[in-house]
């Protein structure tokens, strides 16, 4: 669907590689521009990374006179260019906006950081967890009892980053086809995760959130809750609706129990959990699979993603796959009812032969298709 749009990658770690990847899963031409790596380990590390598929692959020292210029050569013809250092980094390394610019005023720069290119925190490390804490979207997360547990990259790196800024990039671009006008795109981690808040914020008039941890519907009521089951795995409910919650309590076997009546009674919530909690012990998940799923219960079985991979609906859509002994998601979304093919992941500098040997020749536009022809 992106054929036709062009982005060089500097590489880094996290959200930025998985930004380019989903462009490159729905059809952009991605070369990944990889750092020189000073030893055997740190290469074997680097190497067959699944975020580099459908990626071309050159290696390139951005320290060096030589490595500059390369990147400055690939982004003549390109529509965008992705990293993710810190503030300032790229524009000591002599490849700021203001340089790629001059080369190409079309190109859309975009920026992936945590804190942002901006604020008191810009020049921090950090890591996921730390951003999505300060962005408040780490605050419900979890058990009452417990402290907030954090979801392990998908809401910060993944969810407020790398989707943001994906946006933001194709966002730029159109406008720069429409205007002949590039821009940078500020994708920061803070950002994307408060933005990500606005469902949970607006469920606030309906009584959903309180703004207190431990007594919203998600973190303290019966009908929305994970289940641990006799056999040790999880379960999980979203009976939030009146005609789901009544046909939870028939499927339970609980539709007479006239503690149950009132789903919205929050004085009962901690005494119904607690019943919920010793019921859903007495059977095992394949037990409640049997009796619960495929209905509008609003049922789900916690499931690990090997586990995910071999569950009958996802195999039905063809949700992961194995390629080289390992698993992988489809690309996502869908285009009339069907799937993207994913591609290859390339070896470390796989293309930097072919790529420069292009480059040498004074043609930007023949580098992507000489990618796109490999």
């Amino acid at each position: 669907m992106l054929s036709g749009i062009k982005i060089v990658e500097i590489c880094g770690i996290g959200p930025g590689p998985f930004c380019a990847m989903h462009l490159a899963d729905l059809g952009a031409d991605v070369i990944a521009v990889e750092r020189t790596v000073p030893d055997e380990a740190a290469a074997a590390l680097a190497e067959g990374s699944v975020l580099n598929r459908g990626k071309r692959s050159v290696v390139a020292d951005l320290k060096t006179a030589e490595g500059r210029e390369l990147v400055l050569r690939l982004i003549e013809d390109a529509d965008a260019l992705i990293e993710g250092m810190r503030p300032g980094v790229m524009e000591r390394l002599g490849l700021g906006p203001d340089v790629c610019h001059r080369r190409n005023p079309r190109l859309v720069y975009g920026r992936m950081t945590g804190w942002g290119q901006s604020g008191p925190m810009a020049q921090a490390a950090g890591h996921d967890n730390n951003y999505i804490a300060l962005s408040g979207a780490l605050f419900y997360n979890g058990s009452p009892a417990e402290p907030p547990s954090s979801a392990i990259t998908l809401v910060g790196d993944i969810g407020g980053g790398a989707l943001y800024l994906a946006v933001g990039v194709l966002s730029g671009i159109l406008n720069a086809r429409a205007t002949g006008k590039g821009t940078v795109v500020d994708a920061a981690i803070v950002d994307g995760s408060a933005h990500m808040l606005q469902l949970l914020l607006a469920t606030g008039k309906k009584g959903f959130v309180t703004g207190a941890r431990g007594q919203n519907i998600h973190d303290s009521s019966h009908f929305y809750a994970t289940y641990r089951c006799a056999d040790g795995h999880f379960v999980t409910l979203g009976s939030i609706e009146p005609q789901f919650y009544a046909l939870l309590l028939q499927k339970l076997g609980v539709a007479a129990d006239p503690r149950f009546a009132r789903q919205w009674d929050r004085r009962h919530w901690p005494e119904l959990h607690r019943h919920f909690t010793e019921l859903f012990a007495s059977k095992t998940r394949a037990e409640w699979c049997a009796l619960l799923e495929n209905t509008d219960v609003c049922f789900g079985p916690v499931l690990s993603p090997q586990e995910a991979a071999q569950h009958p609906h996802n195999v039905a859509r063809g949700v992961y796959f194995e390629r080289d002994g390992q698993l992988q998601a489809t690309p996502a979304p869908r285009f009339d009812g069907k799937a993207r093919s994913a591609g290859r992941i390339p070896k470390r500098g796989q293309h930097t032969g072919e790529i420069t040997a292009t480059l040498g020749s004074g043609n930007a536009s023949q580098v992507w298709r000489a990618a796109r022809a490999d």
